[in-house]
């Protein structure tokens, strides 16, 4: 169950297709998490600073930005391990797997999906320990 301590666990979601998008966000909404909407790979990265997501669903195929921008910037930012993201896409090719774990990406599932694969998944990303800061 996604929630924890009182509070709903907070759930970036970009994809540009809105039909797509109004659906990934009401599964997830319906399962628990507060869930905020990003039409483009660069509203997504602006949403990371005002919302503070727990974790994010993320297209790879966007405007402005596509997903493997947004997961380069992520990391060069060093914002991969703070927000656990999995790639939801209908480019499931090995060498966008590869390039999408090479950036940052915990997870990778293809489109179409089984809601119960989604939301299973979103709850794996967020119950993962986050790495411990060395001092």
């Amino acid at each position: 169950m996604p929630l924890g301590e009182g509070r709903r666990r907070r759930v970036l979601v970009a994809d540009d297709e809105p039909y797509i998008l109004e659906l990934i966000v009401t599964r997830l909404e319906l399962a628990g998490f507060d869930v905020r909407p990003s039409r483009n790979g660069q509203d997504a990265l602006e949403r990371l600073a005002d919302f503070k997501p727990e974790a994010m669903v993320l297209d790879i195929n966007m405007p402005v930005l596509d997903g493997f921008g947004v997961l380069a910037r992520m990391k060069a930012q060093g914002l991969s391990d703070k927000v656990p993201t999995m790639v939801l896409t209908a480019r499931n090719s090995g060498d966008d797997v590869a390039r999408a774990i090479r950036l940052g990406a915990r997870d990778y599932l293809a489109k179409p999906f089984k809601d119960e694969a989604l939301i299973a998944r979103v709850g794996r990303l967020l119950a993962r320990p986050r790495p411990v800061a060395r001092v």
